[in-house]
């Protein structure tokens, strides 16, 4: 990307912005989700950094491209497109209420830059890299990309010597972590809507999840009548909260519902999370050789890894990497591990559900010529929820009647419709055999477990006999 920037130009809080109708010193993208989008010289200063192009290099979706061809977009397009609906947001909010909130340019900016490096952090292959390999080579490791993300913004400033103050970059990390565990308790914050704006702790709804929901969707080619741009027209301040409209309900919901078919259809679909393990399981048996986990020690290591990691094994000849290298190339010729059946667990057992392991699998083994053991089984446990686990998320949002009225209140969701679920998170257990000629003794072992613990099995069919017998 070219950079056109004016040398002079320093990022404090008593600079004076262009106005948001002033694009003449902005640089034009043209976006395929939001059409042109317009930077602003100074972001360009983080935008041409070696650490924010890496993010060309890591898909949005992970590995879901092999299922899904059309999901080949990057992180580096979701967080442009992050960026301008946050700065369509926060510019939104100063047109409607910005005299009686006090926005100001130092607002604005400060929220576009959150938005523009939340993912700054962000690992290899989606959540794979934060969620299932790290725990296996560094367990009991406290690590978050979010973390990362204001390490690594606190790197650039230092290392290209970016003319802003420590104020802004102060506020613009504490946005970033405003929904993670490292979030700073609200009482501290000045202006708190603020912080709902790129991650929202509070109650979800977040330009995050607004462009997101869109462009993946759009990349996987499925439908989504989910539409953002209501609620940023709507929305409103009030008691330091964004609200919405009572009537925008359902919209809202939409968005909580379209988030739950994507991590059912596409981010955990069967023959992704197969591929995924196959992933997680080379990453692993390089990892002693390559030092991959070492990466993200330093900011100055952790940029240089993304998605290519997998060539570079792939391709290199060392005999430490073979068992690696046989992985991939497994996952190359569709020699996939074989996915032998899953369950939904019952709703009555979610809430002191334990993950199954491979160990509880073998356990159950009762027949077979051949004695499974935990290295022939792949067991994923995935939870999809609406973003607040069994409870409704709608609950912890706040409305108003209309623009008359300065009342803001919560609705339970009995007096809006009968149709809405009366559960929110569901809990379903996959298991894989690594070893084709073995799905039949592993389903039945499956099969086996699910009576031990529930009774009954829980499955909605037998494995077929069919897939049983390839071999």
């Amino acid at each position: 990307m070219g950079a056109f920037c004016n040398e002079d130009l320093s990022f404090s809080s008593n600079y004076n912005f262009p106005s948001s109708q002033d694009l003449r010193f902005s640089k034009q993208i043209h976006d395929n989700v939001h059409g042109n989008i317009y930077i602003d010289p100074l972001f360009l200063k983080f935008i041409d950094t070696e650490q924010f192009q890496r993010l060309r290099d890591l898909k949005q979706l992970g590995v879901a491209h092999m299922v899904y061809p059309g999901a080949v977009h990057s992180r580096f397009e979701h967080s442009l497109g992050v960026y301008w609906i946050a700065s369509e947001a926060i510019n939104k909010l100063k047109t409607h209420q910005g005299m009686e909130l006090g926005i100001d340019h130092f607002d604005i900016q400060t929220v576009k830059l959150a938005g523009l490096l939340h993912d700054i952090g962000h690992g290899p292959f989606s959540h794979l890299f934060e969620r299932e390999f790290l725990p296996k080579v560094r367990n009991g490791l406290d690590w978050s990309h979010e973390q990362m993300s204001v390490d690594m913004i606190d790197h650039i400033v230092d290392e290209r010597h970016i003319d802003i103050d420590s104020e802004t970059i102060k506020k613009v990390k504490e946005m970033i972590l405003a929904s993670s565990k490292f979030a700073l308790t609200k009482s501290s914050r000045e202006k708190q809507f603020l912080y709902d704006i790129v991650a929202n702790g509070r109650n979800g709804i977040d330009v995050d999840k607004f462009d997101y929901i869109v462009r993946d969707s759009r990349a996987c080619g499925l439908g989504c009548n989910f539409q953002f741009q209501r609620l940023m027209e709507t929305m409103r301040v009030l008691g330091d909260e964004i609200c919405y409209r009572a009537k925008d309900y359902l919209t809202i919901y939409k968005l909580f519902a379209t988030r739950a078919d994507l991590h059912r259809t596409v981010y955990t679909h069967a023959k992704v999370k197969a591929i995924e393990l196959m992933v997680v399981d080379a990453l692993v048996k390089a990892n002693d050789y390559l030092q991959i986990a070492s990466h993200i020690e330093h900011p100055s290591q952790y940029w240089k890894l993304d998605d290519t990691i997998l060539k570079t094994i792939e391709t290199a000849p060392d005999p430490e990497l073979k068992e690696s290298r046989d992985l991939i190339l497994r996952v190359r010729r569709r020699d996939l591990y074989q996915f032998c059946n899953e369950y939904a667990v019952p709703r009555d057992k979610i809430e002191h559900f334990k993950d199954v392991t491979a160990h509880d699998i073998i356990c159950s083994q009762k027949s077979g010529c051949e004695r499974l053991k935990e290295e022939d089984v792949a067991v994923s446990n995935v939870k999809i929820d609406l973003t607040r686990g069994r409870h409704n998320p709608l609950e912890s949002i706040h409305f108003f009647k209309d623009y008359e009225s300065d009342e803001k209140f919560s609705i339970p969701d009995d007096r809006i419709s009968h149709l809405l679920p009366t559960s929110y998170q569901d809990m379903i257990v996959r298991v894989y055999s690594k070893k084709p000629h073995l799905v039949g003794t592993i389903s039945d072992a499956f099969e086996n477990f699910q009576l031990k613990t529930y009774g009954i099995k829980a499955q909605v069919h037998a494995t077929p006999e069919k897939k049983k017998r390839r071999i």
